[in-house]
């Protein structure tokens, strides 16, 4: 036992000295610069969602739902666009043929269901629709709302040239959830040539049996990103 106590410290502090090594590229806020937020939605966010069970631990610990909140004031009170990139499943996408593991679970527990493309019906306090708190935000007028994501990135939405046709270069990166859709989005956008940064509090990740997956986005982020912030650190940066 006391081999593997040594082993894990030492895991843990190599670790510590490798993410003290990596350079920090850094982020500049300028009028480029958008704030993306994925997935802002109560079946992530509330505790009446149906993810809840697996991310509410996260959500709560970060103060994910607050935090997400403060981005959204922050935009508004700068004028910043903000784009929301939301995850929603028809009737169609229930007839896929090929699907990943948590693919199969979404459709399976009717994670982010509306019923027809085209309507609203059932949408009010669904599971897909945002969290109420957002609402009076995401109907602002700095507010973009894309077409939906239907895997985790933003390969099958509009998100990128929603961004290109704003002449934003500059991205500040938060939302749900974690490991999936916030980091798929962060792979993607850095791939495009967009400078990144992510706010590791203002987002969340499900916690299972000997897996974290808020953790292992975290690791992530601080090696693919431009930058990495706290909701605290970039409340500073619109100060200046």
């Amino acid at each position: 036992m006391k081999k593997i106590f040594l082993t894990l410290g030492l895991v843990i502090s190599l670790t510590s000295n490798v993410f003290a090594q990596l350079p920090d590229p850094g982020f500049v806020i300028d009028e480029h610069t958008a704030i993306v937020i994925t997935d802002p939605q109560n079946d992530f966010l509330s505790p009446k969602g149906v993810a809840w069970g697996v991310v509410g631990e996260s959500v709560t610990k970060n103060n994910t739902v607050e935090n997400l909140e403060t981005l959204f004031k922050l935009a508004k009170k700068n004028d910043m666009l903000t784009f929301v990139s939301p995850h929603y499943y028809f009737p169609h996408d229930h007839k896929w043929q090929t699907e990943g593991s948590l693919e199969v679970l979404m459709h399976k527990i009717k994670m982010f269901d509306r019923t027809d493309a085209l309507s609203l019906e059932g949408f009010e306090g669904s599971g897909a629709d945002w969290l109420d708190r957002y609402k009076k935000y995401i109907k602002g007028d700095n507010i973009v709302v894309t077409s939906p994501h239907k895997v985790y990135g933003p390969d099958t939405n509009d998100l990128v040239l929603q961004l290109r046709k704003r002449g934003i270069n500059n991205v500040i990166l938060a939302g749900m959830s974690a490991n999936l859709c916030t980091e798929s989005h962060m792979r993607e956008l850095v791939e495009q040539g967009f400078r990144v940064a992510v706010v590791s509090d203002a987002t969340a990740g499900a916690i299972l049996p000997g897996m974290d997956a808020y953790e292992a986005a975290v690791i992530n982020f601080k090696m693919i990103a431009s930058h990495v912030y706290t909701t605290a650190e970039l409340k500073k940066e619109f100060k200046k």
